[in-house]
This record gives structure tokens, C-alpha cells and sequence, in this order.
């Protein structure tokens, strides 16, 4: 099989690489490893300010995180901008147990209107951004064993088929809206304005400033920030110390309305 494989992902918790780097990985064992794996991680900034183009011998695994149901719209100017040139593409979101809503079907449009001929697609789940134990440490093995099953059919249809179907997925077109979450009165509230604190744990490692996916986090003065926060949970999930928190009182609530209302286990969805 004369491909190579291209892993492209945003992940800045490392849920969606490692699914997206699983797929990659199980399709290269499947070719007893004679090809390689080129990685486009456009999880920070300076990744993003370049496009990306391919060729028809590319099969590109791409994945991003499902924010409030849809693509990032922060990605979807990077996103748009990739060149398929009729290069395989697997279309891959990751969502934090609560649902996916519209965000593969916007991925998989965004990737056909840029010509990438679109093979497979899945939803899979990762541990929540905004929390420790909403779906707590997955993708886990039975989510990477599924992972690893998808990418033998993905591999199996890359050699065997010369013609392509379209891949249906679950969603609805128009999409829907961005999810909003509501305060106890039943109001829609806007958390995009909340950003994290810094409290005295905080060691001036600079961890955080470097691991911000938008370089919004100040690298002289860690507890500020110089542009927007998305809540993708970088900063406080990888703080050695702890020193990062968000106390906004309807992000709270919706937070532990997540951890209650989805404590229950979903299962990745494969579309082939």
C-alpha cells in the first residue's frame, strides 16, 4: 500500500491524541510497519499559523474535542484552511460524556469541503474538560480496544475499496447552536467570559503559559491573561501544584450538574 499516514489533532489534555494516535498506530501495524506516521499537533498557536496541504496518497486521521457540541469554533479558520487534494481522511470528535450533538457532522463537512475523501468517522469519549471525574480517565483500555478494532476496518476498507460512499453520521443540518448551560432559574447563561484563577499553591513553573492553546496565559505574570480562555482544562489539569481553579459561580453549577446528570458510562460510536 503505497500511503502515508498523517495524524492531525487538537488536544490539549491528550484525550484526543490518544485516540487519534491509537487509530494511527493500529493501521500502521497493519501494514507490518512499512510505512511512518507524520504528526500534525495543532494544539498550540504557532502550529496553527500554517496550513497544511496533502495528496491523494495521504490518509489523514483528524481529531478535535467537541466543545459545547460542535467543532472549537477557535479551530475552524485552521481547519478550513487544509488542503485535502483528494487525500483518505477519518474524521475522529471527542466529547466529555454528555453528547456530541453536531460537532462530527460539522468536522466531516469541513473536512469534504476542503476535498479530503472522508472513509470513517467516530465519537469517542474523554474525561470532561471542566472536571477530575466525569468520565474519569478515559479514553480507558475497553475505549483503546474499540479504537484499535476501528482502525482494522478503517484499514481493511483502504485496501480493498477503489470507490468511496459518503459517510452518514449522527446530526442535523443546520447544526444546532453552541450548548449553553442554565442557571438554577432555568436562564441560559454565557460561561465564555470565566477564566481560571491562580491561588498561593502556585510555584511560577510557567507549565501552564506554555501549555495554553490560545498563548493567552501571561509568561511574566502566570496569573494573568492576555486573551480569551476556551475551558479546555490544560492549565489546571496539568498544574503540578494545583494552583489553577476557576470559582465562577454559574461554571460551578454546570459543572456539577455535568458530574451528576452524566455519571453514567457512554460508548464510542463508529460510523463506516
Amino acid at each position: 500500500m503505497n500511503k502515508k499516514i498523517n495524524t492531525m489533532y487538537f488536544s490539549a489534555t491528550g484525550t484526543t491524541k490518544k485516540v487519534v494516535c491509537g487509530i494511527a498506530s493500529k493501521i500502521l501495524d497493519n501494514t507490518n510497519k512499512t510505512l511512518t506516521i507524520n504528526t500534525i499537533d495543532f494544539t498550540l498557536t504557532a502550529a496553527r499559523e500554517e496550513s497544511v496541504a496533502f495528496t491523494k496518497d495521504d490518509v489523514v486521521i483528524v481529531g478535535v474535542p467537541v466543545y459545547a457540541g460542535r467543532v472549537p469554533n477557535v479551530l475552524l479558520k485552521y481547519l478550513n484552511s487544509a488542503k485535502g487534494n483528494a487525500a483518505l481522511a477519518v474524521a475522529i470528535v471527542v466529547y466529555g460524556n454528555r453528547n456530541y450533538d453536531d460537532a462530527l457532522i460539522e468536522l466531516i463537512d469541513i473536512l469534504e469541503l476542503n476535498d479530503f475523501k472522508v472513509i470513517g468517522a467516530a465519537a469517542f469519549i474523554g474525561e470532561h474538560s471542566f472536571s477530575k471525574i466525569l468520565a474519569k480517565d478515559r479514553p480507558d483500555q475497553k475505549d483503546m480496544s474499540i479504537a484499535n478494532d476501528f482502525a482494522d476496518k478503517i484499514y481493511t476498507k483502504m485496501i480493498t475499496e477503489d470507490k468511496f460512499e459518503s459517510i452518514y453520521v449522527n446530526g442535523n443540518k443546520p447544526y444546532k447552536k453552541y450548548y449553553m448551560p442554565k442557571n438554577k432559574e432555568g436562564i441560559p447563561v454565557d460561561i465564555r467570559k470565566v477564566i481560571p484563577k491562580t491561588n498561593s499553591n502556585c510555584i511560577n513553573c510557567k507549565l501552564c503559559a506554555s501549555i495554553c492553546p490560545m498563548g493567552s496565559i501571561d509568561n511574566n505574570d502566570v496569573s494573568k491573561l492576555n486573551g480569551i480562555c476556551i475551558k479546555c482544562g490544560a492549565c489546571i489539569k496539568k498544574c503540578p501544584t494545583n494552583a489553577k481553579y476557576y470559582d465562577d459561580k454559574d461554571y460551578l453549577r454546570h459543572k456539577e450538574e455535568l458530574e451528576i446528570d452524566y455519571a453514567y458510562r457512554r460508548e464510542p460510536e463508529l460510523f463506516l
